[in-house]
């Protein structure tokens, strides 16, 4: 048997060819038997190591960091149930198409299915949640060990990065000694010139000329068209805006889709739909969806009536959960719509636009009226200000449940805001990590704005917190689940005990005992003041349910009357 360390010239071989391929932060949860991967994160100064003490916690970490790109996050974790812990975020990284590094140490194939402690089965743990899995066996210096070493840490970056990005997953079983021997490395040289062994080339997102084609099409034959922008629509403003020009159409825009700026971009439609006449009025002849559905119940079931949809992903992703679209392209839409624009080349005037942006600004007046007839701090006030305030460069991270619904409904069109949300499964875990892998992924200042079980679900993320890249947490604290109260379960006598949860607890003294700084916010004209802070810090804003599920329907009646022609 060879005397030289194979474990430990495996581990750092790994980190070598991650980080010359661009990755740059690993997040590491403690444990004694990713020893050898955890040493060589540790040792390679261009890997910044991120230590989070709770495994669910870390995966969130390391997904935040995957959600600003290019480049995933090397996810490490020891073997047994801290590998489970990884399961809810590499499902979110599956559905929101999140390049993730999935690392979990194990024990070897003697040791397995032996009664061996914090042993379980990892073999595909995650299933199907994975672009990739590997288990390549315990470390061995073999012959030609680097190159195929060097290989599986190559591939499992660009199974990770797609197209389709998302999570992959690496079983690593390491035999003791898991510290370095002292021994020699076996022998495992990169590619001269700092070179990754296999560079993966990014599939080409030209315009298929047929798509093109197919889309000028509709766009002539349909002047009542609409735009629907929802998360995942991967398109910039400008080109988007050229678009719009060209086919005359106005852009219901979510505000996680990026593309709610600009003078043709409705924001008002969850209002504007629910008033009868006006969604009978302007039911389109066509619609452009980009990416996955609109966060409105009400807007995704107003365009499921008969209309035709014409759906653009560029990962022929199957985004039809109401099973109306009638017509599919895979393709990008950045170069798609650039080619559409380009060959219609006229802006079309139409009086179809002229009538949804005219009652976009009847409404946006109506809205802000209902939202500053009072001090009171609810949903959609701040979600409003939150997302005014807020300076360009800066990103706001918004939880799932009411925090993502308020901002849909109230948040006015503007730009130079970078939008981000774990809409892939859409669930509240996690959200704190999230937040914090967002503002060490950019560098930049970072607001997370939540509700009070959302924040109550990950703070054991906050655990350490305050040595990471700081960020800015709103948190919206109707003392439960406030979006229980819009839905159907609302009546029932078991309401409080089943959905409204209360937790009766001080966020303040949550957050304060965790060693992060907090307070309470009841003036919210001070708001853009409490954000301008270089620590992390927890903004806890009281909010009465009952009255802010009152204020939000007055909101709904203010943009009906408004609409409504007087006698």
């Amino acid at each position: 048997m060879s005397a030289r360390d194979a474990t430990t010239a495996f581990a750092t071989v790994l980190v070598d060819e991650w980080a010359r391929s661009g990755c740059t932060d690993a997040v590491v949860a403690p444990g004694s038997r990713s020893t050898p991967l955890a040493l060589a994160l540790a040792r390679d100064d261009r890997v910044r190591v991120h230590v989070v003490l709770d495994e669910r916690s870390a995966a969130f970490r390391a997904l935040g960091i995957g959600l600003v790109g290019p480049r995933p996050a090397i996810l490490l974790c020891t073997s047994g149930t801290a590998a489970v812990n990884f399961h809810p975020a590499v499902v979110e990284a599956a559905h929101a198409r999140v390049p993730l590094l999935v690392c979990t140490a194990d024990r070897p194939p003697e040791l397995r299915d032996t009664g061996a402690g914090q042993t379980i089965d990892q073999t595909k743990l995650y299933g199907d949640a994975v672009r990739w899995f590997s288990d390549p066996g315990p470390p061995a210096d073999v012959e030609n060990a680097g190159p195929v070493w060097r290989g599986l840490a190559c591939r499992a970056l660009a199974e990770a990065c797609g197209p389709p990005a998302g999570p992959v997953h690496l079983n690593l079983p390491f035999r003791e000694p898991l510290v370095p021997t002292g021994a020699p490395l076996v022998d495992a040289p990169g590619r001269a010139g700092g070179r990754p062994w296999t560079v993966s080339a990014p599939a080409a997102r030209a315009a298929d000329p047929v798509s093109v084609r197919v889309v000028a099409d509709e766009v002539r034959s349909h002047p009542r068209g609409l735009v629907v922008a929802g998360w995942g629509a991967e398109v910039s403003s400008a080109t988007a805006a050229r678009f719009t020009r060209v086919a005359g159409w106005p852009v219901l825009a979510d505000p996680i889709s990026g593309l709610r700026c600009g003078s043709r971009a409705i924001a008002t439609y969850e209002a504007l739909l629910r008033a009868e006449a006006f969604a009978a009025a302007h039911v389109p002849d066509f619609v452009l969806r980009l990416g996955a559905p609109l966060t409105s119940k009400v807007t995704n079931e107003w365009l499921a009536r008969g209309v035709d949809t014409l759906l653009v992903d560029p990962d022929d992703a199957w985004l039809d959960p109401h099973h109306s679209v009638a017509a599919r392209v895979s393709a990008a839409a950045e170069p798609l719509l650039a080619a559409v624009a380009d060959l219609l080349d006229e802006e079309r005037n139409d009086p179809w636009c002229d009538a949804w942006t005219a009652a976009e600004q009847v409404a946006r007046d109506a809205i802000d009226g209902v939202l500053d007839a009072s001090d009171a701090p609810f949903e959609g006030r701040v979600a409003r200000d939150l997302a005014a305030a807020m300076p360009d460069g800066t990103a706001l991270v918004v939880g799932s449940s009411l925090p993502v619904r308020a901002l849909e409904w109230c948040m006015a069109p503007r730009d130079g805001l970078e939008l981000f949300a774990n809409r892939g499964a859409n669930g509240i875990d996690g959200f704190v990590s999230t937040v914090l892998g967002v503002a060490a992924g950019r560098g930049t200042p970072t607001v997370g704005l939540c509700g009070d079980l959302c924040f109550l679900h990950d703070t054991n993320g906050l655990l350490g917190a305050k040595d990471s890249a700081p960020a800015t947490f709103v948190v919206l604290d109707n003392d439960g689940g406030g979006i229980f109260s819009f839905l159907p379960q609302e009546p029932l006598p078991e309401f409080e005990q089943l959905f409204g949860t209360p937790h009766r607890l001080d966020l303040v003294a949550v957050a304060r005992a965790h060693g992060v700084a907090a307070e309470r916010v009841t003036d919210l004209t001070a708001l853009k003041d409490a954000l301008a802070s270089g620590e992390t810090r927890v903004l806890v804003i009281p909010v009465d349910r009952q009255a802010a599920v009152e204020r939000h329907r007055a909101l709904w009646r203010a943009v009906e009357v408004a609409l409504t022609p007087s006698g």
